[in-house]
């Protein structure tokens, strides 16, 4: 029996999602939990990876089950064990090929600034003592718009098999204080967001042209972009499905 857990998780805590050997991640006390309340030896698979100090409104993973489990119960107990900054938000069975990895149809990310030092926002949002050109942003972010190659926007070692990316939107946006990049794409190469943000706040700062955006983008030469924001201020906040994968 296969289910998809939705999750939510603050990152500041733990060194990403993926279980590494030296250091406490999301998966690695999720799956200690959930051995400790299932009774047996279970992995789970995410649908992507967070990195260190990164946050989660919403991520998903699966986990396949001998027996089929009473989901609000099985929510309920695994919510009281696990961590305060992790909560299971729900669970639902899916059709045994659904693959909560594969399936996605798209992903979301928010990154989120103030401009001045918050003791309540610590660890949950960037710093940027600058003042915002909403407008120049945004013009600027829609030249990501569409099927392109984000080799630019890459970490340097990582192993995919290519850098296509297609992004369906992305833009700025104020909210109270604080003011938001909105980012949706089908997918999502590691560090690009913050690579992303980087190199729009030297089209702020008046660094680079808002042209420049694209001649980046066409280089496909890391070195050219922007530099990777903090991951305080960055969540993964979507991602989607289609319906026909679920059960219930």
């Amino acid at each position: 029996m296969r289910y998809f857990f939705e999750i939510s998780y603050k990152g500041t805590n733990y060194h990403g999602w993926q279980i590494q050997q030296n250091a406490i991640s999301i998966q690695q006390v999720i799956q200690e939990k959930l051995k400790q309340l299932a009774n047996d030896d279970i992995e789970i698979t995410g649908s992507g990876r967070t990195d260190t100090g990164v946050h989660a409104k919403q991520q998903f993973f699966q986990v396949d089950f001998k027996n089929e489990i009473k989901g609000e119960d099985f929510k309920y107990h695994l919510n009281a064990i696990l961590p305060k900054d992790i909560l299971v938000r729900s669970i639902r069975k899916v059709k045994p090929e659904a693959h909560v990895r594969f399936d996605a149809t798209s992903r979301s990310y928010e990154y989120m600034m103030i401009p001045l030092k918050d003791p309540f926002k610590l660890n949950e949002a960037y710093i940027y003592y600058r003042s915002l050109d909403l407008e120049k942003l945004n013009a600027a972010s829609n030249i990501l718009i569409g099927k392109h190659t984000f080799k630019s926007f890459s970490k340097v070692k990582t192993q995919v098999n290519n850098f296509n990316c297609e992004v369906y939107s992305a833009y700025w946006q104020q909210d109270g204080e604080c003011v938001v990049f909105h980012i949706e794409a089908n997918r999502f190469l590691r560090g690009m967001v913050r690579a992303i943000v980087g190199t729009l706040l030297m089209v702020n700062e008046g660094k680079i042209e808002i042209e420049g955006v694209h001649e980046i983008l066409v280089s496909k030469d890391r070195s050219k972009a922007g530099r990777s924001v903090p991951p305080e201020g960055l969540y993964l906040s979507k991602i989607n499905y289609p319906i026909h994968i679920f059960e219930n």
